[in-house]
This record gives structure tokens, sequence and C-alpha cells, in this order.
């Protein structure tokens, strides 16, 4: 982190600058300057060990000394980061960064590997882990004869290695933190490794070349090729964004971090450290279309089917990596990212989201046709149609997660949802049952749902156009020739859309971009829509500007300030990963005619 002008105080990077490292089982935020900013251990949801992203103490900065400017890039179908610096006095250095592989629930291990491409450097390094939201002092440094050192606090044991003799200080908030200056020639090569762990380190001190080697392996394993040609490195750094958020359990978490802010002091806060049962099937869906023999898909569908089957009618919007419930909101008495508060957990917990049960079921379809529907995922759809069945005239709090209505939206992607089942092989009464079921749905959706103009509104007393109801109208609730998904488009297109960036919907009485910022899914949606009438010249349009609403390491959050080109909101957010690949993978299909 940079520290600021006057106050000593650490200065945050825009969105834009910062890069990702997982392993599956958390996540780390990187900084430009070489800074790890965020990272939860030993899970996702769990109290962070770096916190300055939200105004926390903890740090781990590995960084040339005096001026320089930086760069990097991910190696390509991993999360990989290179950090590259150029210093004032003309040295190049790279730091290639990762969370190892294969990955564990109890340990993280947090590779650094300096390199000094061209002249001579002075590398300075900065450890001070500081657990329970930067809160807990490490306590107890102590140098080990392999060179080593460790200490812990609030349960958590650290080791690094890779500086012999490092400095210790103190950080100026009652603990003490370890300094180095490593002083390398052209062409040297510096491993330094931190390690976390719930359980004290014994004797064995990790080989980081080979843990490199297995990590790099790993990544070969997890990213095979995707069957894409518009945007391919980009659609294969989705699909290691999305692998790179998915535990052991099958859980993919909607984005690494919370309480990044959608709007600046604007309240709207939120802690997506947690696995949503939409966002999930989208990825699905999209990985299924991409590279359909990644293992991943299979444990993604298990996850939802365990979910599905357990309960049923009341299954929530989303839950903890290991299948319980997301907690309740609460603050952390943090200063928070500027513009945002400190939250954590999710009101979501509390909400009835019927859209949900369709996404699940045009996965679970998604999934059979390639035949990977094992009899318990036959069985989960079976219960998910018999919840949309008892439900579906509920109000629920839609896609947006706003005040239970009767969306159209959620009805159309259950729609959707049960006729891709039908088709996917189902046989007998539950394929009959399922298609009418679905036709009853869209009847009733479109008596009351219907705009003068013909295409659908976003309720019965909201006559507004929302970008999401696209999303059901290309995954098969119409055919693409029914002229509402024609005029639902051009509402979209004409309504919603401004510099070749599309808003989810009219927020208020303000211009869009007053209220809040482009939404990068529904971009993507309105590519996939073009193309379903056979509009590829502006399906690819639409694709490749909203593609760009990325900072340098090709990450995306959920909003895009169109006037200000910076992100806002959680990051990386799954489902923008998602819809670009599953948008990628629409633009080798062939028009329709």
């Amino acid at each position: 982190m940079r520290r600021g002008a006057t106050s000593g105080a650490p200065t945050p990077h825009v969105l834009r600058e910062l890069s990702f490292i997982a392993d599956g089982e958390r996540g780390a935020v990187l900084g430009p300057s070489g800074a790890v900013e965020w990272l939860c251990f030993p899970g996702w949801a769990d109290p962070s060990v770096f916190s300055t992203l939200v105004g926390g103490d903890g740090c781990f900065e590995v960084r040339p000394a005096g001026r320089y400017v930086w760069g990097g890039h991910y190696e390509e179908g991993t999360l990989i980061w290179r950090d590259r610096w150029v210093t004032s006095d003309g040295s190049v250095i790279e730091c290639r960064e990762a969370l190892a592989l294969p990955s564990s629930p109890t340990r993280a291990v947090l590779l650094r590997r300096v390199e000094v491409l061209a002249g001579k450097a002075t590398v300075e390094v900065t450890l001070n882990p500081r657990p329970g939201y930067g809160k807990a002092p490490m306590r107890g440094w102590k140098l080990h004869q392999g060179g080593a050192t460790t200490a812990s606090a609030e349960g958590i044991h650290v080791r690094f290695s890779g500086i012999r003799r490092p400095g210790e200080v103190p950080d100026g908030h009652a603990g003490r933190m370890l300094v180095a200056s490593l002083e390398l020639a052209e062409g040297e090569i510096h491993d330094v490794v931190l390690e976390l762990a719930t359980e004290p380190f014994g004797d064995d001190l990790l080989d980081p070349g080979r843990a490199w080697e297995a990590t790099e392996s790993q990544w070969r394993t997890k990213v095979p090729p995707v069957d894409v040609e518009a945007g391919r490195r980009d659609a294969l750094h989705a699909v290691a964004v999305l692998q790179g958020l998915t535990t052991a359990s099958g859980a993919m978490m909607a984005a690494a971090t919370t309480s990044l802010p959608e709007r600046a002091d604007a309240g709207r806060n939120y802690d997506y450290r947690y696995a949503w049962v939409r966002d999930m099937a989208l990825a699905g869906q999209a990985l299924a279309a991409a590279s359909p023999q990644a293992e991943v898909l299979d444990r993604w569908v298990a996850f939802l089917c365990d979910r599905v089957l357990e309960d049923g009618p009341t299954l929530s919007p989303a839950y903890r990596a290991d299948g319980s419930a997301v907690p309740p909101e609460r603050r952390l008495q943090l200063p928070g990212y500027p513009g945002g508060t400190d939250v954590v957990g999710n009101r979501v917990r509390d909400q009835f989201q019927l859209d949900g049960l369709g996404e699940v079921l045009s996965l679970l379809a998604a999934a059979a046709r390639l035949d990977r529907l094992d009899g318990r995922g036959w069985e989960a759809a079976g219960v998910a149609a018999d919840a949309i069945g008892e439900r579906w005239q509920e109000p629920d709090s839609g896609f947006w997660e706003l005040e239970p209505i009767w969306w159209a939206q959620s009805r159309l992607s259950c729609v959707a949802g049960l006729r891709a089942m039908a088709d996917a092989g189902a046989r007998g009464e539950s394929a009959a049952r399922w298609s009418a079921q679905a036709d009853t749905l869209l009847a009733e959706t479109s008596r009351r749902c219907a705009h003068p103009t013909g295409r659908f509104q976003r309720a019965p007393d909201d006559e507004r156009v929302d970008a999401s109801l696209l999303l059901p109208l290309v995954r098969g609730a119409l055919p693409a020739d029914d002229p509402r998904v024609e005029a639902t488009l051009a509402a979209v297109r004409a309504d919603l859309s401004v510099d070749g960036y599309v808003y989810r919907y009219q927020a208020d009485g303000r211009p869009l971009g007053e209220a809040e910022g482009a939404f990068l899914l529904c971009g993507f949606l309105v590519s996939m829509a073009e193309l379903s009438q056979g509009n590829t010249v502006a399906s690819a349009r639409w694709f490749e500007r909203t593609r760009s609403a990325c900072g340098p390491p090709g990450l995306f959050s959920e909003e895009f300030d169109v006037g200000q080109r910076q992100l806002r909101g959680n990051l990386p957010q799954a489902f923008v990963h998602a819809a670009l690949l599953e948008a990628a993978v629409a633009q080798r299909a062939e028009p329709v005619t």
C-alpha cells in the first residue's frame, strides 16, 4: 500500500489496479505496489489476516526500493500473477505470485518469487499478519535454525521463510513486524514464502521450487481448453477465476471481498464471500457450453443438488462453503474502503428468490445433456420443480434481491428451467408435468406482465423494462422468434444503454449513471440476446464493449462507472466472468435464420 502524504496511513488503490490469486479455499487481493491487501483465513468468509483494503491492519509487501512504475499479467489459464516493476534507476523486476496448489482447508501457502530481469535491484520486504480483521497482533516471533520465522495469534500460526534473519520492528499498532532488504543482481531469483495454518508447524520446511511445480501442474489440470474464438484469453481467464473461487466442497464464492462500495456513501455495501445458488447455476451453464470436460462442473452440480434436496421450497439464495446458513449482517468497526462501510454477513439469508430454482433446473438440464446427471440429480430436479409449483405465485426478492413482489423475470426463469429439464431426457409423467407447469407459468406471466408495447415489464405494477428479463429469454423461456423477445431486447437497448454499456433498470428519475453504474452482466446478456435474433455484428459489438470494462488484470466487478471508467463493487464478481464465458461461446454459434 502507498502511504498518504501527511498521515502515513495506507492509501487504497482503485479497484481496476488490483489483482487476485486463489487456491479455492481462500483468495488474496494484491495491490500493484506489491502489498497483499486482503486475505481471509482459513476460509473465504473467515476473518481476514491482511485487511488494509477495508482500512484494517496487516501487511505483506514485497516491492522495489525507491521510485518505480508497475504493470503485470496472469500466466494464461492460471491465477499465477506476475507483478512487473520498472525503477527510476533502470532495473526491471518481476514478482511471481500464487497461492500454492493443491490447497488445504487448514493451510495456505503464499508463494512470492522475485526475479531481476535487468540491472540490479533493492527489494524491500515487510510482513505483519494481523488476524481478526487486523485487530490481533502476532505474538512470539521466533527464528528457527533452518531459517524460518514463526509466530501465532488467535489460533492462526504463521511461518515465513526465504529471509534468513529478518529485522523485527514495532508496527505502531501494539505489535511487531518483520522487515528485510534484499540486494539482488541481474538474473538473480529469490523466493519468499508465507504459510498460514490452524495447527503449529513441524520441522518439514517447504521447498518453494517443488511448490511452484505442483501449482503450475494443478492449474494445467484445472483449466482445460475452451471452445471459443472471440476473447479466448479472457474466456480462459474467466474459467481460472471461477475455479479459484471454488472450494473442495463444490461451493463457488460470488466474490472474494466484502464491503467494496457499489456507489460512494450510498449504503450499498455487501459481503459476497458466500456461494450464491443463482451465480453457481450461471457459471455451470457457461462452463457446460465452453469446456464440458471440466471436472469442477460436477462439483457445482453436486453442491447445488445437496442444497435443493435438503431445503426444497425453502432453498436459500446463498450458503456458506460448507452448506450452512449465511450469517446476518454486522459491522467490524473499521474505516472501510473509501466510500463504503465495513459490512460482513448478508441479509440475503432471509430472502426467497424464485429464479434460483429455475436456474438450478437449467443447470441440471445442461448436465443431463452431457450425460453427467446421476439419479440424485434427477431427484433434485423433481424437488426443484415441485418447489416452483408450491411457491411460484408468492412474491419473491427476484434477480436483484429487492423487495418481495411478483417479478416477471423470476417466473420466466422457472419457465426456461422447466422446459429445459423436460427436453433433457425426462420421461413420461415428469416431462409432461414439467412442460405443463411451464405453460401455466408463462401464460400467467404474459397475462400479468405484458407491456402495451409488446415487451415484458418488470412486474404487474412496474412498467419499467429490466435487463435481467433477457436471461430467461435467451435460455429458451420463449422461442427466439417470439415477438416479445425482440421487443424486450429493443426496449433494453433504447432505455438502458449508454455508450455501449447496459444498466439493469431505470432506478429513479435521474439519468442512467447517476443512480448506479452499468451492470456488466447485463451487457453480456444483450450480446447473447442479439445473437438469438441473428444480429451477429451487434452481438459482437456488445460483447467487445462490455469485456473492455475491466482493469489491466482482466478482473470484473459487478458494476462499471461509465463516466469515470472505474470498477465498482466486490471483485472478482463470479457471475460477470461466467457471463463473459457464455457470451464468448455464443459468438461461435451460427446466426439464427
